[in-house]
């Protein structure tokens, strides 16, 4: 009776073990796939060096490209950005491809939304992989993890505002 009561135990603490173990696998697993970007960390930029970047008189401007609503780009854009459609929406794609077509390859290009929180924007992913499978080797995302006003206007960062 012992014995048995011993082994029962032990398979009890192994399935105790297991189940944990599936439940520690399972929850990796959706947090992996819950905020899974099409960009890795080296294809981001973070708004105060982009800023430095484009205020520098060294070094060569980057292409930026405004990939969300016509009325926020028009309220406010980071200066030299252009604008090419809502890449949430099929004609949005469609002008951003286009657009990017005749450009070198190798093109310092930058891509920005800011509509709302970078893990909810319907735009940057798709131009993010639009671009990326085109072929652009140098492209980044401009990281405004709350929204452009939050995390580029209010910082103090440059402006431009209308067409």
């Amino acid at each position: 009776m012992i014995r048995m009561h011993h082994n029962s135990q032990g398979a009890f603490a192994v399935l105790a073990l297991l189940v944990m173990l599936a439940a520690s696998v399972a929850f990796a697993a959706s947090r992996s796939d819950a905020g899974k970007d099409p960009w890795s960390a080296s294809q981001t930029v973070e708004p105060a060096a982009l800023a430095a970047e484009i205020s520098s008189a060294k070094s060569v401007k980057p292409t930026i490209v405004y990939v969300g609503f016509r009325p926020l780009y028009e309220g406010a854009h980071i200066p030299g950005a252009s604008y090419h459609g809502a890449t949430g929406k099929p004609d949005g794609l469609a002008d951003l491809k286009a657009f990017a077509q005749p450009l070198p390859r190798g093109t310092n290009l930058v891509i920005y939304c800011g509509c709302c929180p970078l893990e909810k924007c319907p735009n940057i992913r798709a131009a993010f992989t639009a671009l990326n499978d085109m072929g652009f080797t140098h492209l980044r995302v401009l990281l405004l993890p709350t929204d452009f006003n939050t995390d580029w206007i209010t910082k103090g960062y440059p402006i431009e505002k209308g067409h």
